[in-house]
């Protein structure tokens, strides 16, 4: 399954009190990587330099990876003393390894852990330090402009203006961003726009840029923050004596600023809390029947299961004390066997917390004999239920908690207006909602919550600030690799947190650049 790579890192490995495998000196440490991504298969993705005689290497060979937020990149770190020339490590001294996610080097930025053996006891005193840093550029350029006393260039009516930014390069011009256009006038006013510096000019702020307007062109040098600059029209200029100009460009606003990137957030600090929440309607069939939803086969599986391992396995490396609420609706719990639509798989609403992935499959198994499946399948309590920690974080005055809501259901929906109105709520929230639909039933009002389509409005009219929703039928992947699953629903939700960050100029909690607090803003 095709996905983008959202951003490289490059890792920095450094090393304490290894083994001393030589005779007369100390060892000579080398670090190779190898990773995996699916199944049992490792390949290496490179080698460090060999540091001679030492027991605390810092190595200065970097590993460059592209981070893929959707994905459990499993990396294992091996050091070895090298004596001889063989590019077979077989033959060198095994000095320790350790085996870790990509996802919990950047979620930590400074990763140190003990190294250990084959068998897996440990390596001595040895330990490894990986060091986390996203390779970018992540500054962008804020404008405003507007024209006058452009040339008309319409029979009837008047033009219709835009603006084109160019961006040199060896072999010519690159367009880099067209604004939106102006309808019949000849004195627009363009919406503020925003372009990424490495787009505009490659990061080199000297460079010149290139600006058109509509079938009119003109070059300018933007020095400061804002500028003027004629346009002409080269046909006009040769034709017409005393031709002074085509219009004049005005940029009101032109500043460089820093645009935070999802690892920035991540690496900063940020927390991602994962609430899972499971449909135990009648619809879903008697669990002791084969034939139901909730049946877990001789193998231990179910499609409930399989999607809270999926998805589970990625968002885990992001929340520090991997302590997930997980929760029940549509059934009747016990001991008053009254309907509930958010109630704790371990029955304790004061501690619904289960102890990392393994934990909410635990306490799923364990509450599914103990409750009756019943009905209807509303949403809006459980979401209800996250929104309400996530209003609370907005308190905080940087990106500290971000919130994801999965949902695993089997049918149609009952309170679908009341889950519109939540969720639009919800957008207005640092919060995200998964939904994985299991079974096969019809899931048309899945995928109009989803909002692709357009933003979601509530029942009253109001819009939804942001497209929260992800929503992705579970037989899609029923024959698929177990990863694709989660690398469907969790692609958008780098993007969906950066947005909403981003929105309220929320810095993280650390910057991992150690930028002061005032943003910079500095002129092309």
């Amino acid at each position: 399954m095709a996905t983008q790579c959202v951003t490289k890192v490059e890792l920095t490995v450094s090393c304490e009190n290894l083994l001393d495998k030589d005779i007369g000196s100390k060892s000579d440490p080398l670090c190779v990587l190898l990773m995996n991504t699916t199944g049992s298969q490792w390949y290496e993705v490179g080698r460090t330099e060999k540091v001679q005689n030492c027991l605390a290497p810092k190595f200065a060979k970097k590993f460059i990876i592209d981070y893929y937020f959707e994905i459990v990149q499993k990396l294992k770190f091996g050091i070895y003393d090298i004596d001889n020339k063989t590019v077979d490590l077989s033959d060198d001294d095994f000095l320790g390894e350790l085996e870790c996610t990509l996802g919990q080097v950047v979620s930590s930025r400074k990763h140190t852990r003990p190294l250990v053996l084959k068998n897996n006891r440990p390596a001595g005193r040895g330990t490894i330090t990986i060091i986390a840093e996203e390779i970018k550029d992540n500054r962008v350029v804020n404008f405003e402009a507007e024209a006058r006393k452009l040339d008309n260039k319409d029979f009837f009516g008047k033009s219709d203006p835009y603006l084109e930014f160019y961006k040199q390069t060896e072999t010519g011009w690159q367009l880099a961003h067209r604004t939106e256009v102006v309808k019949n006038n000849l004195n627009p006013t363009w919406k503020p726009f925003r372009i990424p510096l490495q787009s505009l000019c490659g990061g080199d702020m000297d460079k010149h840029i290139k600006v058109c307007i509509a079938l009119l062109t003109g070059e300018m040098e933007c020095k400061g923050y804002s500028a003027e600059f004629e346009c002409i029209n080269s046909k006009k200029q040769q034709k017409k004596k005393g031709y002074k100009n085509s219009g004049v460009v005005s940029v009101k606003l032109c500043q460089v600023v820093k645009e935070y990137t999802f690892l920035d957030y991540i690496m900063g600090g940020c927390q991602i809390n994962f609430t899972v929440g499971i449909d135990f309607t009648g619809s879903n069939g008697d669990p002791k029947s084969p034939q139901s939803l909730h049946y877990i086969s001789p193998q231990g599986v179910n499609e409930y299961l399989s999607a809270i391992w999926s998805v589970g396995m990625v968002i885990q490396d992001y929340d520090s004390d991997k302590m997930f609420p997980a929760f029940g609706f549509g059934a009747q719990i016990p001991p008053t066997w009254q309907v509930s639509h958010e109630f704790p798989l371990n029955f304790n609403p004061a501690n619904p917390f289960c102890a990392g992935i393994e934990g909410v499959v635990e306490a799923y198994r364990v509450c599914l004999p103990q409750v009756k499946l019943y009905g209807p399948t509303n949403f809006s309590p459980i979401i209800n239920h996250v929104a309400r920690f996530a209003m609370q974080a907005t308190q905080q005055k940087t990106a500290s908690q971000y919130f994801v809501l999965l949902i695993i259901t089997d049918g149609v929906i009952t309170d679908l207006d009341q889950t519109r109105s939540a969720i639009v709520n919800a957008s207005r929230l640092p919060m995200s909602i998964i939904i994985i639909g299991v079974g096969g039933a019809d899931f048309t009002a899945m995928e109009f919550l989803d909002g692709d389509d357009g933003r979601l409005r509530a029942p009253t009219g109001e819009t939804a600030a942001r497209d929260i929703v992800q929503f992705v039928p579970f037989r899609q992947f029923q024959n698929a690799p177990r990863e694709a699953l989660a690398q469907s629903v969790l692609a958008e939700l780098p993007g969906q947190v950066v947005s909403y960050f981003s929105i309220h100029k929320l810095k993280p909690p650390h910057d991992p650049e150690s930028q002061p607090s005032a943003p910079s803003a500095s002129a092309l």
